[in-house]
């Protein structure tokens, strides 16, 4: 490390109650990308210094230092979790980036409900499901077009990095303002209040089901899926580990299938054709 790194790692990243230094923050970035591929630039050094102090705090540590050597241990699963989930953004709503839905109902549906009305197997899958949203709103699209999908071969696999909020999403309880995108119609038939709030109806839940899954792991799951969205979670990887994540998210496709991704993102994989706005078709495979 040349002096003026050094003397720029010393360097107050934001002051604060607790001292953060741009040592801390390189620290804090590095240990994120290990554990989920996220990719922290210096301009996120306040909203890092705000999420971790609240863990300082709440575990009474001192200082930065203390607290990332508790994170870096081994033993530390709980706390790990915790610093996972204060740095993912949960930002989402139902029905978000809505021509995503009605390319899904208008263009999909009919196939996908001919398959499982046979007796075939349908598959989708949310991934990076944050806060439930997503996944709850494929679902009622789902019944929609298909509102026995529940006593047929249609699953929903709904995964996040963070447990956290893939407990929160598993309750299906949400408030009156997360509600609201919901259409009317939609929202009588698959939502019931429940005192404050308002919870998933349950034919909506039993399509869906829940898992914490780092998508730069491994991923258990042996058969290949008809639809995948995967929005806005790409644009927090570097290049190469976007480009990784869409070639396995292509492999991980039904010929056919159609991969969904967020507005600012670009799929540029092998076997992956764009299809309609942030849609991409998975191509025939050959041989």
């Amino acid at each position: 490390m040349t002096a003026l790194a050094r003397q720029k790692a010393d360097d107050i990243a934001v002051a604060g109650e607790f001292v953060f230094t741009w040592h801390d923050f390189s620290c804090v970035a590095a240990m994120l990308y290990d554990l989920s591929g996220i990719h922290l630039v210096e301009a996120k050094a306040s909203l890092v210094y705000s999420r971790l102090a609240k863990r300082l705090r709440e575990r009474q540590i001192k200082d930065f230092s203390s607290y990332l050597a508790m994170v870096a241990d081994p033993q530390s699963v709980e706390e790990r979790s915790a610093f996972l989930s204060a740095l993912t953004t949960n930002v989402t709503r139902f029905y978000r980036e809505p021509h995503h839905f009605e390319h899904l109902a208008e263009v999909k549906m009919d196939q996908l409900a001919r398959t499982a009305r046979a007796g075939g197997r349908v598959r989708l899958w949310s991934a990076g499901c944050s806060a439930g949203h997503e996944p709850y709103s494929i679902a009622m699209t789902v019944l929609e077009a298909l509102p026995e999908a529940a006593r047929l071969d249609v699953k929903i696999l709904a995964s996040d990095i963070d447990p956290v909020i893939v407990n929160r999403a598993a309750t299906g309880v949400y408030s009156q303002g997360d509600v609201e995108p919901i259409p009317p119609t939609i929202l009588r038939k698959h939502v019931r209040r429940q005192g404050d709030g308002f919870e998933i109806s349950s034919d909506v839940k039993a399509l869906v089901s829940f898992r914490v899954l780092n998508l730069l792991g491994d991923w258990p799951m042996k058969n290949r899926f008809d639809i995948i969205f995967c929005r806005n979670v790409a644009i927090y990887f570097d290049a190469p580990t976007q480009d990784r994540l869409f070639q396995r998210f292509s492999d991980a496709l039904n010929d056919g299938g159609h991969l969904y991704i967020g507005h600012s993102e670009r799929a540029e994989a092998r076997g992956l054709i764009p299809d309609s706005l942030t849609a991409y078709r998975r191509e025939a495979r050959h041989g």
